[in-house]
Protein backbone atom coordinates (compact mmCIF):
# COMPACT_ATOMS: atom_id res chain seq x y z
CA UNK A 1 0.00 0.00 0.00
CA UNK A 2 1.81 3.31 -0.58
CA UNK A 3 2.13 5.96 2.15
CA UNK A 4 -0.57 8.61 2.24
CA UNK A 5 1.90 11.32 1.92
CA UNK A 6 2.38 10.30 -1.87
CA UNK A 7 -0.91 11.26 -2.40
CA UNK A 8 -0.86 14.55 -3.51
CA UNK A 9 1.83 13.89 -6.10
CA UNK A 10 -0.29 10.48 -7.38
CA UNK A 11 -2.92 12.82 -7.80
CA UNK A 12 -0.85 15.45 -9.29
CA UNK A 13 0.87 13.17 -11.86
CA UNK A 14 -2.28 10.87 -12.40
CA UNK A 15 -3.14 12.93 -15.68
CA UNK A 16 0.28 12.77 -16.83
CA UNK A 17 0.73 8.97 -16.29
CA UNK A 18 -2.57 8.76 -18.39
CA UNK A 19 -0.59 10.37 -21.61
CA UNK A 20 2.14 7.97 -21.21
CA UNK A 21 0.03 5.23 -20.99
CA UNK A 22 -2.22 6.16 -23.65
CA UNK A 23 0.70 6.07 -26.36
CA UNK A 24 1.81 2.49 -25.00
CA UNK A 25 4.69 3.76 -22.21
CA UNK A 26 5.30 3.37 -19.04
CA UNK A 27 6.13 6.34 -16.58
CA UNK A 28 7.66 5.80 -12.91
CA UNK A 29 8.73 8.30 -9.88
CA UNK A 30 11.90 7.53 -9.63
CA UNK A 31 15.57 8.23 -7.52
CA UNK A 32 15.15 10.76 -4.44
CA UNK A 33 11.83 11.76 -5.17
CA UNK A 34 10.80 8.35 -4.11
CA UNK A 35 13.09 8.39 -1.50
CA UNK A 36 12.09 12.12 0.28
CA UNK A 37 8.62 11.22 -0.15
CA UNK A 38 9.18 7.84 1.95
CA UNK A 39 10.91 10.14 4.36
CA UNK A 40 8.35 11.99 4.81
CA UNK A 41 9.69 15.24 2.92
CA UNK A 42 7.00 17.88 2.19
CA UNK A 43 5.82 17.02 -1.68
CA UNK A 44 5.56 20.59 -2.16
CA UNK A 45 9.58 21.27 -1.92
CA UNK A 46 10.16 18.08 -4.00
CA UNK A 47 10.78 18.45 -7.45
CA UNK A 48 9.72 15.37 -9.66
CA UNK A 49 12.24 13.67 -11.06
CA UNK A 50 10.32 10.44 -13.31
CA UNK A 51 11.46 7.90 -16.02
CA UNK A 52 9.89 6.18 -18.97
CA UNK A 53 10.93 3.76 -21.65
CA UNK A 54 10.00 6.58 -23.82
CA UNK A 55 12.24 8.21 -25.77
CA UNK A 56 12.80 12.10 -26.02
CA UNK A 57 10.90 12.97 -28.87
CA UNK A 58 8.15 10.90 -27.46
CA UNK A 59 8.05 12.04 -24.29
CA UNK A 60 7.96 15.50 -25.75
CA UNK A 61 4.28 14.67 -27.45
CA UNK A 62 2.90 13.36 -24.08
CA UNK A 63 4.06 16.76 -22.28
CA UNK A 64 2.40 19.11 -24.89
CA UNK A 65 -0.79 20.82 -23.84
CA UNK A 66 -0.23 19.37 -20.43
CA UNK A 67 2.96 21.27 -19.48
CA UNK A 68 3.33 25.11 -19.38
CA UNK A 69 6.88 25.06 -20.22
CA UNK A 70 9.14 22.31 -22.28
CA UNK A 71 12.89 22.61 -22.69
CA UNK A 72 14.66 19.84 -23.87
CA UNK A 73 18.43 21.33 -23.42
CA UNK A 74 19.39 17.52 -22.07
CA UNK A 75 17.80 15.82 -24.94
CA UNK A 76 20.55 13.76 -26.20
CA UNK A 77 21.20 12.52 -22.87
CA UNK A 78 17.76 11.31 -22.87
CA UNK A 79 16.32 14.49 -20.57
CA UNK A 80 13.49 16.63 -21.00
CA UNK A 81 12.34 19.51 -18.59
CA UNK A 82 8.99 21.07 -18.24
CA UNK A 83 6.97 23.52 -15.89
CA UNK A 84 4.03 23.14 -14.79
CA UNK A 85 1.57 25.48 -12.18
CA UNK A 86 0.38 23.42 -9.26
CA UNK A 87 -3.15 24.07 -7.66
CA UNK A 88 -2.14 25.71 -4.93
CA UNK A 89 -1.95 29.43 -6.06
CA UNK A 90 0.48 30.61 -3.43
CA UNK A 91 3.15 27.69 -4.19
CA UNK A 92 5.66 28.58 -7.22
CA UNK A 93 5.74 26.30 -10.15
CA UNK A 94 6.53 22.69 -10.31
CA UNK A 95 9.82 21.69 -12.19
CA UNK A 96 9.27 18.39 -13.85
CA UNK A 97 12.66 16.26 -15.32
CA UNK A 98 11.27 13.24 -17.53
CA UNK A 99 14.55 10.98 -18.17
CA UNK A 100 14.36 7.71 -20.80
CA UNK A 101 15.66 5.05 -18.78
CA UNK A 102 19.23 4.80 -19.59
CA UNK A 103 22.81 3.82 -18.48
CA UNK A 104 25.78 5.95 -18.69
CA UNK A 105 29.32 5.69 -18.12
CA UNK A 106 32.61 7.30 -18.49
CA UNK A 107 35.48 6.26 -20.21
CA UNK A 108 38.75 6.15 -18.51
CA UNK A 109 39.47 9.65 -19.01
CA UNK A 110 36.30 11.55 -20.28
CA UNK A 111 34.65 14.36 -18.25
CA UNK A 112 31.13 13.39 -20.52
CA UNK A 113 29.33 9.93 -19.78
CA UNK A 114 28.62 7.82 -22.76
CA UNK A 115 24.53 7.37 -22.88
CA UNK A 116 22.93 4.11 -23.67
CA UNK A 117 18.91 3.72 -23.38
CA UNK A 118 17.31 1.09 -22.44
CA UNK A 119 13.87 -0.29 -22.10
CA UNK A 120 13.45 -1.54 -18.68
CA UNK A 121 13.50 0.27 -15.57
CA UNK A 122 15.45 -1.97 -13.34
CA UNK A 123 18.26 -1.46 -15.66
CA UNK A 124 18.02 2.19 -15.32
CA UNK A 125 17.89 1.46 -11.51
CA UNK A 126 20.88 -0.46 -11.64
CA UNK A 127 23.42 2.63 -12.86
CA UNK A 128 22.25 4.59 -10.27
CA UNK A 129 24.26 5.83 -7.44
CA UNK A 130 23.07 4.33 -4.45
CA UNK A 131 20.23 2.13 -3.60
CA UNK A 132 18.28 4.80 -1.74
CA UNK A 133 18.03 6.29 -5.03
CA UNK A 134 17.73 3.16 -7.11
CA UNK A 135 13.95 2.99 -5.93
CA UNK A 136 10.88 3.67 -8.29
CA UNK A 137 6.98 4.01 -8.24
CA UNK A 138 5.28 2.75 -11.43
CA UNK A 139 2.61 5.11 -12.59
CA UNK A 140 1.00 3.67 -15.62
CA UNK A 141 0.52 0.08 -14.23
CA UNK A 142 -3.26 0.29 -13.64
CA UNK A 143 -4.67 0.20 -10.75
CA UNK A 144 -2.59 1.45 -7.05
CA UNK A 145 0.74 2.82 -8.13
CA UNK A 146 3.81 -0.06 -7.18
CA UNK A 147 7.18 0.17 -5.76
CA UNK A 148 10.27 -0.93 -7.49
CA UNK A 149 12.78 -1.98 -5.89
CA UNK A 150 15.10 -4.47 -6.75
CA UNK A 151 17.80 -3.60 -4.32
CA UNK A 152 16.67 -2.92 -1.10
CA UNK A 153 16.59 0.49 -0.94
CA UNK A 154 13.80 0.96 1.24
CA UNK A 155 15.31 -1.35 3.84
CA UNK A 156 19.01 0.84 3.34
CA UNK A 157 17.02 3.88 3.96
CA UNK A 158 15.39 2.29 7.49
CA UNK A 159 18.89 1.03 8.50
CA UNK A 160 20.62 4.38 7.18
CA UNK A 161 22.97 1.84 5.10
CA UNK A 162 24.88 3.77 2.27
CA UNK A 163 25.44 1.25 -0.45
CA UNK A 164 25.81 1.00 -4.38
CA UNK A 165 23.13 -0.96 -6.94
CA UNK A 166 26.10 -2.83 -7.94
CA UNK A 167 29.56 -3.32 -6.93
CA UNK A 168 31.23 -0.16 -5.82
CA UNK A 169 34.06 -0.39 -8.33
CA UNK A 170 31.42 -0.48 -10.89
CA UNK A 171 29.25 2.26 -9.68
CA UNK A 172 31.84 4.70 -9.23
CA UNK A 173 34.05 3.86 -12.28
CA UNK A 174 30.80 4.60 -14.11
CA UNK A 175 30.87 8.73 -12.17
CA UNK A 176 33.24 9.16 -10.07
CA UNK A 177 31.09 11.71 -8.52
CA UNK A 178 29.05 9.57 -6.82
CA UNK A 179 32.23 9.95 -4.46
CA UNK A 180 31.41 12.91 -3.63
CA UNK A 181 27.81 12.09 -3.10
CA UNK A 182 28.76 9.39 -1.02
CA UNK A 183 30.18 12.27 1.42
CA UNK A 184 27.36 14.37 1.24
CA UNK A 185 24.87 11.09 2.29
CA UNK A 186 27.08 10.49 5.15
CA UNK A 187 26.59 13.99 6.17
CA UNK A 188 23.51 14.99 5.65
CA UNK A 189 21.19 11.05 5.97
CA UNK A 190 23.73 9.97 8.72
CA UNK A 191 24.02 7.04 6.59
CA UNK A 192 27.03 4.43 7.03
CA UNK A 193 28.81 3.05 4.02
CA UNK A 194 28.83 -1.05 3.76
CA UNK A 195 32.21 -2.72 3.62
CA UNK A 196 34.31 -2.19 1.23
CA UNK A 197 32.44 0.82 0.03
CA UNK A 198 35.09 3.43 1.37
CA UNK A 199 38.08 1.53 0.68
CA UNK A 200 36.56 1.01 -2.99
CA UNK A 201 36.64 5.44 -2.67
CA UNK A 202 40.57 5.07 -1.69
CA UNK A 203 41.29 2.98 -4.17
CA UNK A 204 39.93 5.09 -7.20
CA UNK A 205 40.23 8.64 -5.32
CA UNK A 206 42.22 9.79 -8.09
CA UNK A 207 39.45 9.00 -11.04
CA UNK A 208 37.69 11.99 -9.63
CA UNK A 209 40.18 14.16 -11.62
CA UNK A 210 38.18 13.35 -14.61
CA UNK A 211 35.00 15.20 -13.22
CA UNK A 212 34.46 18.85 -14.31
CA UNK A 213 35.66 21.19 -11.64
CA UNK A 214 32.02 22.66 -11.99
CA UNK A 215 30.12 19.48 -10.67
CA UNK A 216 32.87 19.06 -8.30
CA UNK A 217 32.06 22.78 -7.08
CA UNK A 218 28.26 21.77 -7.24
CA UNK A 219 28.52 18.88 -4.89
CA UNK A 220 31.00 21.23 -2.26
CA UNK A 221 28.05 23.48 -2.03
CA UNK A 222 25.48 20.66 -1.39
CA UNK A 223 27.79 19.31 1.22
CA UNK A 224 28.70 22.70 3.13
CA UNK A 225 25.41 23.60 2.71
CA UNK A 226 23.66 20.43 4.82
CA UNK A 227 22.75 21.29 8.76
CA UNK A 228 25.99 19.12 10.58
CA UNK A 229 28.36 18.40 7.04
CA UNK A 230 31.54 17.46 9.81
CA UNK A 231 31.03 13.93 9.18
CA UNK A 232 30.93 14.13 5.36
CA UNK A 233 33.82 16.47 5.32
CA UNK A 234 36.09 13.85 7.26
CA UNK A 235 34.89 11.04 4.62
CA UNK A 236 36.44 13.66 2.09
CA UNK A 237 39.47 13.84 3.93
CA UNK A 238 39.98 10.08 5.07
CA UNK A 239 39.47 8.95 2.08
CA UNK A 240 41.65 11.05 -0.21
CA UNK A 241 38.42 12.42 -2.32
CA UNK A 242 39.78 16.31 -0.47
CA UNK A 243 43.46 15.36 -2.03
CA UNK A 244 42.10 15.57 -5.63
CA UNK A 245 40.33 18.73 -5.15
CA UNK A 246 41.29 20.64 -2.01
CA UNK A 247 45.06 19.36 -1.09
CA UNK A 248 44.48 22.34 1.05
CA UNK A 249 41.95 20.78 3.41
CA UNK A 250 44.04 17.49 4.29
CA UNK A 251 47.09 19.79 4.91
CA UNK A 252 45.49 21.32 7.80
CA UNK A 253 44.97 18.10 9.90
CA UNK A 254 48.41 17.82 11.33
CA UNK A 255 49.04 21.76 12.37
CA UNK A 256 48.72 22.31 15.81
CA UNK A 257 47.19 25.42 16.57
CA UNK A 258 48.26 27.24 20.19
CA UNK A 259 44.94 29.07 20.25
CA UNK A 260 42.76 25.99 20.02
CA UNK A 261 45.38 23.66 22.16
CA UNK A 262 42.01 20.88 22.51
CA UNK A 263 41.94 20.97 18.28
CA UNK A 264 44.35 20.67 15.29
CA UNK A 265 43.44 22.92 12.82
CA UNK A 266 41.54 21.11 10.63
CA UNK A 267 38.97 19.73 13.91
CA UNK A 268 38.59 23.30 14.69
CA UNK A 269 37.74 24.26 10.85
CA UNK A 270 34.89 21.66 11.15
CA UNK A 271 33.66 22.73 14.44
CA UNK A 272 33.58 26.19 12.87
CA UNK A 273 31.32 25.11 10.43
CA UNK A 274 29.56 23.70 12.20
CA UNK A 275 29.02 26.66 14.40
CA UNK A 276 27.80 28.35 11.21
CA UNK A 277 24.00 27.72 12.05
CA UNK A 278 21.11 27.49 9.06
CA UNK A 279 18.32 30.26 8.81
CA UNK A 280 16.17 28.25 10.64
CA UNK A 281 18.19 27.58 13.62
CA UNK A 282 18.82 31.82 14.15
CA UNK A 283 17.13 33.56 16.25
CA UNK A 284 14.29 36.15 15.21
CA UNK A 285 16.46 39.66 15.86
CA UNK A 286 19.41 38.16 14.18
CA UNK A 287 20.11 40.36 10.95
CA UNK A 288 19.83 37.80 8.03
CA UNK A 289 23.03 36.52 6.12
CA UNK A 290 24.20 34.39 2.88
CA UNK A 291 24.47 31.01 4.85
CA UNK A 292 26.23 28.83 1.50
CA UNK A 293 29.07 31.96 1.70
CA UNK A 294 29.11 31.96 5.57
CA UNK A 295 29.84 27.70 5.56
CA UNK A 296 32.45 28.39 2.56
CA UNK A 297 34.32 31.26 4.18
CA UNK A 298 34.19 28.53 7.68
CA UNK A 299 36.07 26.51 5.30
CA UNK A 300 38.61 28.12 4.26
CA UNK A 301 39.43 30.77 6.91
CA UNK A 302 42.30 28.95 8.20
CA UNK A 303 43.36 27.39 5.07
CA UNK A 304 46.64 29.82 5.17
CA UNK A 305 47.82 28.20 8.57
CA UNK A 306 50.10 25.31 7.15
CA UNK A 307 52.41 27.74 5.11
CA UNK A 308 52.74 30.52 7.89
CA UNK A 309 53.64 28.02 10.69
CA UNK A 310 56.56 29.57 12.55
CA UNK A 311 58.16 29.30 16.20
CA UNK A 312 58.79 32.32 18.14
CA UNK A 313 60.30 31.81 21.72
CA UNK A 314 58.24 31.72 24.53
CA UNK A 315 54.92 32.10 22.11
CA UNK A 316 55.27 28.40 20.77
CA UNK A 317 53.87 28.11 17.61
CA UNK A 318 53.06 31.32 15.57
CA UNK A 319 50.83 31.58 11.82
CA UNK A 320 51.68 35.03 11.74
CA UNK A 321 49.75 36.93 8.11
CA UNK A 322 47.70 33.50 7.77
CA UNK A 323 44.60 35.71 6.80
CA UNK A 324 46.22 37.46 3.96
CA UNK A 325 48.26 34.39 2.90
CA UNK A 326 44.75 32.18 2.93
CA UNK A 327 42.70 34.74 1.17
CA UNK A 328 45.50 34.38 -1.95
CA UNK A 329 45.37 30.67 -1.69
CA UNK A 330 41.69 30.71 -1.45
CA UNK A 331 41.23 32.74 -4.67
CA UNK A 332 43.06 30.52 -6.12
CA UNK A 333 41.58 27.51 -5.25
CA UNK A 334 37.87 28.86 -5.79
CA UNK A 335 38.75 29.93 -9.08
CA UNK A 336 40.50 26.66 -10.26
CA UNK A 337 36.71 25.15 -8.90
CA UNK A 338 34.97 27.62 -11.07
CA UNK A 339 32.65 29.60 -8.58
CA UNK A 340 31.39 32.96 -9.66
CA UNK A 341 33.46 36.24 -9.48
CA UNK A 342 30.52 37.20 -6.99
CA UNK A 343 31.54 33.95 -4.65
CA UNK A 344 35.49 34.35 -4.83
CA UNK A 345 35.28 37.73 -3.85
CA UNK A 346 33.10 37.72 -0.95
CA UNK A 347 34.55 34.15 -0.03
CA UNK A 348 37.59 36.02 -0.60
CA UNK A 349 37.38 39.15 1.41
CA UNK A 350 35.92 36.92 4.60
CA UNK A 351 39.17 35.58 5.29
CA UNK A 352 41.14 37.85 4.37
CA UNK A 353 38.47 40.17 7.21
CA UNK A 354 38.59 37.08 9.31
CA UNK A 355 40.66 38.10 11.93
CA UNK A 356 39.48 41.94 11.88
CA UNK A 357 37.91 42.29 15.15
CA UNK A 358 40.56 41.08 17.22
CA UNK A 359 42.91 43.86 16.53
CA UNK A 360 40.63 46.02 18.33
CA UNK A 361 41.35 44.86 22.04
CA UNK A 362 41.00 47.89 23.77
CA UNK A 363 37.36 48.84 23.08
CA UNK A 364 35.57 50.36 20.07
CA UNK A 365 36.16 53.97 19.10
CA UNK A 366 34.03 55.45 16.61
CA UNK A 367 37.04 55.58 13.83
CA UNK A 368 37.49 51.81 14.18
CA UNK A 369 33.85 51.35 13.75
CA UNK A 370 34.30 53.00 10.62
CA UNK A 371 36.77 51.79 9.20
CA UNK A 372 35.59 47.98 10.51
CA UNK A 373 32.16 48.53 8.75
CA UNK A 374 34.01 50.10 5.63
CA UNK A 375 36.21 47.03 5.15
CA UNK A 376 33.18 44.71 4.99
CA UNK A 377 30.92 46.44 3.23
CA UNK A 378 28.23 44.79 2.21
CA UNK A 379 29.70 41.53 3.91
CA UNK A 380 29.17 42.90 7.26
CA UNK A 381 26.69 40.71 8.41
CA UNK A 382 28.35 37.31 7.61
CA UNK A 383 31.50 38.58 9.05
CA UNK A 384 30.03 39.47 12.15
CA UNK A 385 28.22 35.37 11.63
CA UNK A 386 32.18 33.73 11.06
CA UNK A 387 33.86 36.20 13.86
CA UNK A 388 31.34 34.80 15.95
CA UNK A 389 31.74 31.03 15.47
CA UNK A 390 35.54 30.74 14.99
CA UNK A 391 35.29 30.61 18.48
CA UNK A 392 35.36 27.27 19.26
CA UNK A 393 37.39 27.19 22.82
CA UNK A 394 36.30 24.80 25.46
CA UNK A 395 37.13 27.88 28.13
CA UNK A 396 33.57 29.39 29.28
CA UNK A 397 35.13 32.38 30.27
CA UNK A 398 36.96 32.95 27.02
CA UNK A 399 33.95 32.54 25.12
CA UNK A 400 31.25 34.87 27.13
CA UNK A 401 34.15 37.00 26.87
CA UNK A 402 34.82 37.23 22.72
CA UNK A 403 30.84 37.17 22.37
CA UNK A 404 30.49 40.02 24.76
CA UNK A 405 32.99 41.77 22.92
CA UNK A 406 30.97 41.10 19.75
CA UNK A 407 27.77 42.11 21.16
CA UNK A 408 29.48 45.45 22.28
CA UNK A 409 30.92 46.08 18.51
CA UNK A 410 27.47 45.20 17.24
CA UNK A 411 25.90 47.91 19.50
CA UNK A 412 28.70 50.38 18.56
CA UNK A 413 27.89 49.80 15.10
CA UNK A 414 24.01 50.40 15.15
CA UNK A 415 24.15 53.38 17.04
CA UNK A 416 26.74 54.93 14.39
CA UNK A 417 24.58 53.74 11.94
CA UNK A 418 21.77 55.55 12.94
CA UNK A 419 23.62 59.07 13.06
CA UNK A 420 25.73 58.49 9.93
CA UNK A 421 24.48 55.93 7.55
CA UNK A 422 27.64 53.42 7.65
CA UNK A 423 26.62 51.27 5.59
CA UNK A 424 27.33 53.87 2.84
CA UNK A 425 30.72 55.62 3.92
CA UNK A 426 31.99 57.94 1.67
CA UNK A 427 33.62 61.65 1.56
CA UNK A 428 31.27 64.24 2.57
CA UNK A 429 32.16 65.79 -1.08
CA UNK A 430 31.96 64.33 -4.35
CA UNK A 431 34.77 64.53 -7.00
CA UNK A 432 32.86 66.87 -8.92
CA UNK A 433 32.63 69.21 -5.72
CA UNK A 434 36.56 68.54 -4.62
CA UNK A 435 37.06 69.87 -8.88
CA UNK A 436 34.94 73.08 -8.08
CA UNK A 437 36.20 74.15 -4.84
CA UNK A 438 39.91 73.93 -5.37
CA UNK A 439 39.67 75.53 -9.03
CA UNK A 440 41.45 71.83 -10.37
CA UNK A 441 40.62 69.69 -13.71
CA UNK A 442 40.27 65.90 -13.28
CA UNK A 443 43.37 64.23 -12.50
CA UNK A 444 45.71 62.33 -9.72
CA UNK A 445 44.71 65.89 -7.23
CA UNK A 446 41.25 64.66 -7.20
CA UNK A 447 41.91 61.62 -5.79
CA UNK A 448 44.59 62.32 -3.63
CA UNK A 449 41.89 64.64 -2.58
CA UNK A 450 38.78 62.00 -1.88
CA UNK A 451 41.36 59.80 -0.12
CA UNK A 452 41.87 62.33 2.19
CA UNK A 453 39.02 63.36 2.76
CA UNK A 454 37.80 59.67 3.75
CA UNK A 455 40.79 59.51 6.18
CA UNK A 456 38.84 62.51 8.05
CA UNK A 457 35.20 60.99 7.42
CA UNK A 458 37.00 57.45 9.03
CA UNK A 459 38.47 59.49 11.49
CA UNK A 460 35.81 62.25 12.88
CA UNK A 461 32.51 61.53 11.26
CA UNK A 462 30.58 63.70 9.92
CA UNK A 463 31.65 67.40 10.09
CA UNK A 464 29.44 69.50 7.65
CA UNK A 465 29.79 71.21 4.96
CA UNK A 466 31.86 74.45 6.10
CA UNK A 467 34.03 72.75 8.42
CA UNK A 468 34.75 70.23 5.33
CA UNK A 469 35.74 72.99 2.79
CA UNK A 470 38.19 74.25 5.58
CA UNK A 471 39.73 71.15 6.35
CA UNK A 472 40.09 70.47 2.14
CA UNK A 473 41.85 74.20 1.89
CA UNK A 474 44.20 73.01 4.38
CA UNK A 475 45.37 69.87 2.88
CA UNK A 476 45.87 71.31 -0.65
CA UNK A 477 47.64 73.89 1.01
CA UNK A 478 50.26 71.77 2.44
CA UNK A 479 50.35 69.87 -1.10
CA UNK A 480 51.52 72.76 -2.61
CA UNK A 481 54.27 73.82 -0.18
CA UNK A 482 55.27 70.09 -0.69
CA UNK A 483 55.63 70.76 -4.40
CA UNK A 484 53.18 67.93 -5.45
CA UNK A 485 50.38 69.96 -7.03
CA UNK A 486 50.06 73.70 -8.97
CA UNK A 487 48.13 76.51 -7.49
CA UNK A 488 44.77 76.61 -8.64
CA UNK A 489 43.96 78.56 -11.92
Amino acid sequence: MVPERFTPVLAELAPLAERFAERGHRLHLVGGTVRDLLLGDDAREIDIDLTTDARPPEITACLQGWADAIWNQGERFGTIGAQRRVADPDAPPRTYEITTHRSEAYTDDSRKPHVTFADDVEADLARRDFTINAMALELTAGGEPSLVDPFGGAADLVTRTLRTPLEPKISFSDDPLRMLRAARFVAARRMTPIDGLTETVRALAPRLKIVSAERIRDELDKLITVDHPTAGLWFLVDTGLAEQFLPELPAMRLEHDPIHRHKDVLTHTFAVIENVRPSHEQAPDRPPFDFRITRLAALFHDIGKPRTRGYQPGKGTTFHHHDAVGARMTRRRLEALRYSNHDIEAITALVALHLRFHTYRLGWSDSAVRRYVRDAGPLLHELNVLTRCDCTTRNERKARTLSRRMDELEQRIDELATMEELAAIRPELDGRQVMEHLGVAPGPVVGAALDALLEIRLEEGLLGDEEIRRRLDAWFREQRIAGRYVERS
